[in-house]
């Protein structure tokens, strides 16, 4: 089933971008919000940015942005400026995915949206933010990993620092985020008529990301009267977040006859449904543990109980057992076999490199008996300046021919 109108329909967004924070409409343009992507005749660099390049284009392009339509505006120019605020007129949302104060160097600042549209929600994404003694510093979408801790550098063996391979936080947050204090902009905009500007650092996102160990962190350095470990470790304090999971023997990674499983047992219940699957009731008898949040921490001597019995059965074998009995357990993928699991398979269909220019994965949220639409493959520079021009502000074409003469498009 697929409504006549997705759930961000009739929500146009006017986006001034480069590089990766862009990403910050791309959410909205997959639930079917109309983004125009404004670029300068030079045109956005992020088509040449990263790997992999598919048939001369970045896949980070390809997919940032996916379902967004571009022009050119040269916003050197007076003329280019007074298309850029009839296009705010009839508009939602301003997303300057840049450093703060671009927009504003060209006389489209907030005040100057807002004077032509007072419901207008204005966004600014940077790497560190609006304030701050790095405001205007320059960085990419790592820096925000490694600053917010998420990441740590290695050392190979000839000692030299490198970056370790990892889920990179600080680039994909920021637009999430972003993205939904956008959402909540547009609500109040349309019940109040007063339109809001507002910002995000990607840096602060990253942060806010790994919020439990810095937390943790945080509440360590009260006295150990007021904060402790739980229970299950009689109270003795862990290392914060997965560094405190390293211990662990109920809740742990093993190797399975044909690869790894994540074995999760620490609720009292399920390590019982475990023993009694494998017939080892008398692990449970020895070590049953506590209610709660269990995980039999340093116990090596049920570790190694454990790993020889993992070693018995295929990775497939144990998470349709701990289906079948009733015990958390899973699979232990890698970026490249990801798409090979069932679970994957059956609620991330790609969208094919015939339409998007590059295989890539649909937007995550479901909306129940219907479909969202597909996205349109990534534009090209300026690749609807006439269209927008003609449909969305309803210039003629003589005006648009001017408007080309005066170098305006590029």
């Amino acid at each position: 089933m697929t409504h006549a109108r997705p759930p961000l329909a009739g929500v146009r967004v006017i986006e001034s971008s480069l590089l990766g924070p862009g990403a910050i409409t791309t959410h909205l343009a997959d639930l079917g919000a109309e983004v125009i992507k404004v670029e300068s005749p030079a045109g956005d660099y992020i088509r040449e940015m990263t790997w992999p390049i598919v048939e001369g284009v970045s896949l980070l392009h390809l997919h940032v942005h996916r379902g967004k339509r571009s022009i050119v505006l040269d916003l050197r120019k007076e003329e280019g400026v007074a298309v850029y605020l009839d296009l705010v007129r009839k508009a939602d949302v301003v997303a300057e995915a840049m450093r703060p104060g671009s927009l504003e160097r060209r006389g489209l600042g907030y005040e100057a949206l807002r004077a032509v549209n007072p419901r207008i929600v204005f966004c600014n994404i940077s790497g560190y933010g609006m304030t701050g003694p790095y405001r205007d510093l320059p960085a990419h979408g790592i820096a925000f990993d490694t600053w917010s801790g998420i990441v740590s550098p290695a050392t190979d063996e000839e000692g030299f620092s490198y970056l370790p391979e990892h889920a990179s936080m600080g680039m994909h947050a920021g637009p999430l985020f972003g993205a939904l204090g956008i959402l909540a902009g547009i609500i109040r905009a349309r019940e109040s008529g007063e339109g809001s500007m507002l910002e995000i650092g990607q840096c602060d996102a990253a942060a806010y990301m790994d919020w439990y160990r810095s937390e943790t962190w945080k509440a360590y350095e009260r006295p150990e009267s007021e904060v402790t470990g739980n229970k299950a470790d009689d109270y003795e304090r862990r290392a914060p977040g997965t560094a405190g999971m390293r211990e662990g023997v109920r809740y742990q990674v093993y190797e399975s006859s044909d690869g790894h499983v994540l074995l999760m047992a620490s609720e009292q219940a399920f390590w019982k449904n475990f023993c009694e699957c494998v017939g080892r009731m008398d692990l449970f008898e020895r070590w049953p543990g506590s209610k709660f949040a269990d995980h039999a921490r340093g116990n090596r001597e049920l570790q190694r109980v454990l790993r020889d019995i993992f070693r018995t059965k295929t990775s497939k074998e144990w998470i349709r057992l701990g289906g079948e009995k009733n015990f958390p357990i899973a699979p232990v993928n890698t970026p490249k076999t990801i798409a090979e699991d069932p679970q994957f398979q059956d609620r991330f269909p790609w969208i094919p490199a015939s339409r998007l220019g590059a295989d890539q994965l649909p937007f995550p949220v479901k909306f129940q008996s219907e479909t969202l639409p597909e996205p349109t493959k990534a534009p090209e520079v300026g690749q609807h300046t006439d269209s927008v021009m003609e449909s969305v502000l309803g210039y003629d074409a003589e005006r648009i021919a001017a408007l080309r003469e005066g170098g305006v498009f590029g």
